[in-house]
């Protein structure tokens, strides 16, 4: 029976500290998602099942060295399957449509470019390169170990990525971006 009481125990402690690591860490990771999917309603549902499936790995994640860093690791990766389905979703969808209705020479052309719009232009992994190191403030280290890629990677991504949102955006419209808005 001591058996069963320590292991009790240990439960009720990595549950208090999974608690903690939740309610330190859900709101940024809902945010992280929210960035690079551009989907504001499904950014919570990511972020949810990003812990979800923290909390089924729980004793390797707080053994790891980085926890939080793991955890946007989590997010970029169903972000990233998010994106594609979406995608997937958006041709089949597109497909139908061509089919059976008429075509307009007329350009739809929005009359506003947002961060957010912009951002979405990006790829991938340029675009969680710079939404970790321009909103979330990460260090190039801190990025590279989140998203899985070399130092060298995050610089040349980031650098890249904001090339590309200063030609569309324009030099000042970046700055909504680095100061945490977008």
């Amino acid at each position: 029976m001591g058996a069963n009481r320590s292991a009790d125990v240990e439960g009720d402690a990595a549950a208090v500290e999974f608690r903690a690591f939740f309610e330190r860490h859900y709101a940024e990771l809902a945010r992280l998602a929210r960035l690079l999917t551009g989907d504001p309603e499904g950014a919570d549902d990511l972020a949810a099942d990003a812990l979800v499936a923290l909390w089924r790995r729980w004793d390797r994640v707080r053994a790891a060295d980085h926890p939080a860093a793991y955890a946007r690791g989590v997010v970029a990766n169903l972000a990233r399957s998010h994106i594609r389905s979406a995608m997937r979703e958006r041709r089949r969808v597109a497909l139908f449509w061509a089919q059976c209705t008429e075509h307009s020479d007329a350009p739809d052309v929005p009359t506003v470019v947002d961060v957010q719009q912009a951002l979405r232009t990006l790829p991938f992994r340029k675009r969680a390169c710079v939404v970790l190191r321009h909103s979330f403030d990460l260090s190039e280290r801190e990025t590279a170990l989140a998203l899985g890629v070399s130092v060298g990677t995050v610089k040349s991504q980031t650098s890249k990525g904001m090339a590309q949102l200063e030609r569309l955006l324009g030099a000042g419209a970046t700055g909504e971006l680095v100061g945490g808005r977008a």
